[in-house]
């Protein structure tokens, strides 16, 4: 959907290997307060920003804002836990919060949806035919962007304006991308995953794990692995409107990620469940039930706090009634906007994109305008 995604525009590219990031805590839960001319303000947290600056396809991050808005930045800055506050001014924190808590409620009501995941891989052709003849997805539109040499493929199991499907991107003369320990895998429902595997061994696919129930429950599932490496989860569930059922992404803060979805994104927590046998925990996230809609699954290792995220899987893609205002709250929560609010070059669809806090990065779409895209 996006033409600024591709990794290069000619015939020379470049690629970096790894996006580390470390990031500190978002949040800091240790009640304090300070004086201001002689007035005392509570503060039941604090704040530390991220001094990261990560380059992807949507240009060079831009700098968050602070989480007090444009006129209490000037008068607090953060240092480790603690806020201090400059000799001169004046700070208005419950205009700031009732500001915050517009925005935030706005989020919450705001109509939106993950549209697509968008990632990249070595042969288009292969890939899409491992897709649509061994998990039954369908080829619904492709397109081919010569002069920023690279083409997408979109597929999914409906139409765009109302199922969650797959953006592949092919940048020309690169057939290989570091996947990354940070990515997890995508997940497929399917009627019969037993039947699937063997359909998968058939046409050449491979397997990483045989049909069985999940480690700790009884749903049956299986991994296989598409041309480029990336991992299927197929789960074997009743006929659902959206086969296309997850993203699971690892991160170094399952709380932190939880908490940040949650406000800025306007997300629920569906469910989450920890399994210290196995050392991890899980929580999916969403904008509604897990057999219904397509859901993002964080994924916390214990002592884990960091993941190199390669350069092959790119990013999310939701709809919004409003970047603008999706930009502003994501600000007021602590996120990275990278790409202000705005109307692209040539096509004039308003995006706006983030980083969450493990460094994953989101694009926001205008949802009238992702219509008009699709006529």
């Amino acid at each position: 959907m996006l033409r600024t995604l591709p990794m290069a525009s000619s015939s020379s590219l470049t690629v970096s290997t790894h996006y580390k990031t470390s990031l500190p805590p978002l949040f800091s839960l240790k009640s304090s307060s300070l004086c201001i001319n002689n007035d005392t303000v509570n503060v039941s947290y604090c704040y530390n920003p991220s001094r990261r600056l990560a380059l992807f396809q949507l240009g060079t991050a831009i700098p968050q804002s602070q989480l007090f808005g444009a006129k209490a930045s000037k008068l607090l800055r953060t240092e480790g836990s603690t806020i201090e506050a400059s000799t001169s001014g004046n700070v208005a924190p419950i205009s700031t919060t009732v500001k915050e808590q517009n925005a935030l409620e706005w989020v919450k009501n705001d109509k939106r949806r993950m549209l697509h995941v968008v990632y990249r891989v070595g042969d288009l052709d292969k890939t899409i035919k491992f897709y649509t003849e061994c998990l039954g997805m369908k080829l619904l539109r492709k397109r081919d962007i010569p002069e920023d040499r690279y083409t997408n493929a979109f597929l999914g199991y409906g139409p765009e304006d109302s199922h969650f499907v797959v953006e592949l991107t092919y940048n020309y003369g690169v057939d290989k991308y570091d996947i990354g320990n940070g990515f997890g895998h995508f997940g497929v429902a399917v009627e019969d995953v037993a039947k699937t595997v063997d359909l998968v061994k058939a046409k050449g696919g491979k397997v990483t794990r045989e049909p069985g129930p999940v480690k700790g429950g009884s749903t049956i599932i299986a991994f296989v692995e598409d041309p480029d490496g990336y991992k299927f989860e197929l789960l074997e569930r009743g006929p659902t409107p959206e086969p296309l059922c997850q993203v699971m992404l690892r991160v170094g803060d399952l709380d932190r990620s939880i908490y940040f979805y949650k406000r800025a994104f306007g997300m629920e927590l569906l469910r989450k469940r920890d399994n210290p046998e196995y050392k991890y925990t899980i929580a999916m996230m969403g904008y509604g039930p897990e057999d219904k809609n397509a859901v993002l699954e964080l994924t916390y290792n214990y002592g884990v706090t960091e993941y190199d995220k390669g350069n092959g899987y790119a990013q999310i893609a939701i709809g919004t009634n409003d970047v603008y205002k999706t930009a502003e709250a994501i600000k007021l929560c602590g996120g990275e906007v990278i790409r202000e609010a705005g109307p692209l070059p040539g096509i004039n669809t308003k995006i706006t994109a983030c980083l969450d806090p493990d460094g994953w990065k989101s694009v926001f779409v205008d949802n009238i305008d992702f219509l008009k895209e699709l006529e």
